[in-house]
């Protein structure tokens, strides 16, 4: 199965570069990566493009104009491109453990979309990171919040992974998904601009159309660097396209992936 990871990014380059070495060191890599650009400065560009030199990964560089917050339309963009059958969705500031593409690849399943979950990182153990590239951690790893989260067994694993459908904690920082099913409900909702729920409504047109949720536990770990909160200033708006999907159990979205296909 041909994988594409697709890291979204937008104006965090020292982050992206931590990121994109803990993807070159995964037990299994993905058949390409693909950097959803939402409108970074040439700064970005510039490590893509130095990173590619020297790695052995495919990456493909999927770039927007800065036209403000518009990850739905910066990830629909980079999924039209993508080689592989099966999606991993990730952001520029996820650190990744060396199993995460491996647990991904183990768990999916048709008729399924794969959420994971992260480890929070402190701002002090964020700076360290990024001025030391060291990114390898583990359960007992100073400034971690949400530190369960950080053991990796699959025996919980197999015990603690759910097969609900709901949207509560649905967040395309760690997500996986076949690609064929999201276009079948016409990708993210390019109407989504701000921070805010264009990701809970994409999965809940997938479930809508029988693609049901396995949200997996102490597998697929991932470390999430600290940063300020986004914005949420959009996020009435954004709550009402939601709800308008829910309300009328929406499975299509009229200005979707199909702009790019």
């Amino acid at each position: 199965m041909l994988i594409s990871l697709i890291i979204t990014t937008y104006n965090r380059p020292d982050a992206l570069l931590i990121v994109l070495q803990s993807v070159q060191t995964q037990s299994q890599l993905p058949y390409e990566v693909i950097i959803a650009d939402d409108g970074s400065s040439e700064l970005t560009r510039k490590i893509i493009t130095d990173f590619s030199l020297k790695s052995n990964l495919k990456i493909i560089h999927s770039f927007q104009q800065d036209k403000g917050f518009r990850a739905a339309k910066s990830r629909n963009r980079a999924i039209s491109m993508a080689s592989g059958e099966y999606i991993i969705l990730i952001d520029g500031d996820m650190v990744l453990h060396y199993d995460f593409i491996f647990d991904h690849s183990k768990k999916a399943q048709s008729g399924y979309f794969v959420q994971g979950t992260r480890v929070l990182l402190s701002k002090n153990r964020t700076k360290q990171v990024i001025k030391h590239k060291n990114f390898f951690f583990h359960f007992l790893s100073r400034g971690l919040s949400n530190r369960k989260n950080a053991i990796y067994s699959n025996f919980l694993s197999l015990i603690f992974t759910s097969y609900k459908n709901f949207l509560h904690g649905i967040k395309t920082c760690n997500v996986s998904f076949y690609k064929k099913d999201c276009i079948a409900v016409n990708g993210f909702n390019n109407e989504f601009e701000g921070w805010g729920k264009e990701d809970s409504e994409f999965f809940q047109r997938l479930m809508n159309n029988g693609i049901n949720r396995k949200t997996l536990r102490f597998n697929a770990i991932q470390y999430h660097l600290w940063h300020p909160e986004s914005s949420r200033g959009a996020i009435l708006r954004n709550e009402l396209l939601l709800k308008n999907t829910i309300d009328n159990n929406l499975d299509w979205c009229k200005d979707g992936i199909n702009k790019f296909l």
